[in-house]
């Protein structure tokens, strides 16, 4: 009886899982011009093992198929670059007419062009989450392995050592990407998901996206993703940059939320305040540990207009950005009435707040699909 709930558990997961890879399917091509996207039939999508590759298009059953270990042990943004490749081979085949053509081709590179698709997503090429964290010998880990150390040294109990610690940490970041900058050196970009895919997002989420953004050297937008739960396309955060600042941005990420949702807990232990009551305090805290941010940066001599780093732009993530995103519009979430005792005294805290242990490999925000629903 056990063995038969498990069965049907895993078939509804792969019935979920099949559902949003063709809603994604879907949303995939809205990057394409409206004749190139017309011309696109929608394929038939399956799951199975396989050994040697992480997915295929197979132009004779019009079917893309992706790999069951890759979906089992990967979180959904890495399954959507493979997705996106597949659907590269699908389009090359059926609108650039790639029939006979090398299947890595021009004509496929292409595709890839106009689909903003990984040409290289296929056969043993790591998946996403594993090249992001995967350990580098290079001299720009070397740099990040210094910045884990100042963060563990900001666990000190001693709060000046504290803050010492973690703005030598900040300083040594902007330093690293300045002088990067400067250098005219090339650098390749990777993009992730923070967090999970949701209908709607609470205040606090897009003002920890804005810190991200104007402080950690990354360019974060809102884009369309598949939620499981609810079987349809809602919203999550995915930031782009170098993968040093990506992996540092999701650590901070995942560090102010564990800090928020704490001290939330302690707050409100004899308040019974509701949801509503939380976000004024997240934000609160978001917008405190801005400030200070803000004022170390003013004090180091990081005089830009708006005193954050964003400001000295990297010129090719703006480019890349601007052709990874080729249509974006700007939306404000609504604001309810606030509480502005709660929001102070949560301001109060993120001017406290001390971003603190190394970075680890793998983040919260990087959870594999299939265990990861399984298991609930």
């Amino acid at each position: 009886m056990h063995n038969i709930h498990e069965k049907a558990l895993q078939q509804e997961l792969e019935r979920r899982i099949l559902h949003g890879l063709v809603m994604e399917w879907e949303n995939a091509l809205w990057v394409l011009s409206p004749p190139d996207r017309a011309r696109m039939r929608k394929p038939f999508f399956r799951l199975k093992p396989l050994k040697d590759r992480l997915g295929y298009w197979c132009a004779e059953r019009r079917e893309i198929c992706l790999s069951k270990d890759l979906v089992s042990r990967h979180p959904w943004d890495a399954v959507r670059e493979v997705l996106v490749h597949e659907i590269a081979h699908q389009f090359a085949h059926e609108v650039l007419g790639a029939r006979n053509a090398p299947a890595h081709g021009p004509l496929f590179r292409k595709a890839c062009e106009c689909l903003r698709a990984n040409p290289k997503a296929s056969g043993t090429y790591p998946p996403l989450d594993e090249r992001i964290h995967r350990n580098a010998q290079d001299n720009k880990d070397r740099i990040l392995r210094r910045i884990q150390k100042l963060l563990a040294l900001a666990e000190s109990k001693n709060r000046y050592e504290a803050e010492s610690a973690m703005t030598k940490a900040h300083a040594l970041i902007a330093k690293y990407n300045i002088d990067l900058l400067a250098s005219h050196e090339d650098r390749h970009f990777v993009s992730m998901f923070l967090g999970e895919p949701a209908l709607r997002h609470f205040r606090e989420d897009y003002h920890l996206a804005g810190l991200l953004q104007d402080f950690y050297f990354v360019f974060g937008l809102w884009v369309s993703a598949y939620v499981f739960d609810k079987g349809k396309m809602g919203r999550v955060l995915e930031i782009t940059g170098t993968s040093q600042n990506i992996k540092m941005a999701a650590y901070v990420h995942d560090f102010v939320r564990y800090f928020i949702d704490s001290q939330w807990t302690t707050y409100n232990r004899d308040k019974k305040l509701n949801r509503y009551r939380k976000t004024d305090f997240a934000v609160g805290i978001i917008e405190g540990f801005r400030s200070k941010l803000k004022a170390k940066n003013r004090k180091k001599g990081f005089n830009t207009p708006c005193d954050s780093l964003v400001t000295v732009e990297d010129p090719l993530l703006l480019a890349y950005a601007d052709h990874k995103y080729p249509h974006t519009r700007s939306f404000r979430p609504k604001v309810s009435s606030q509480d502005q005792t709660v929001m102070t005294d949560g301001r109060r805290l993120g001017k406290r707040l001390v971003i603190s242990k190394a970075v680890t490999e793998k983040g919260t925000t990087q959870t594999a699909l299939l265990g990861n629903k399984a298991d609930k």
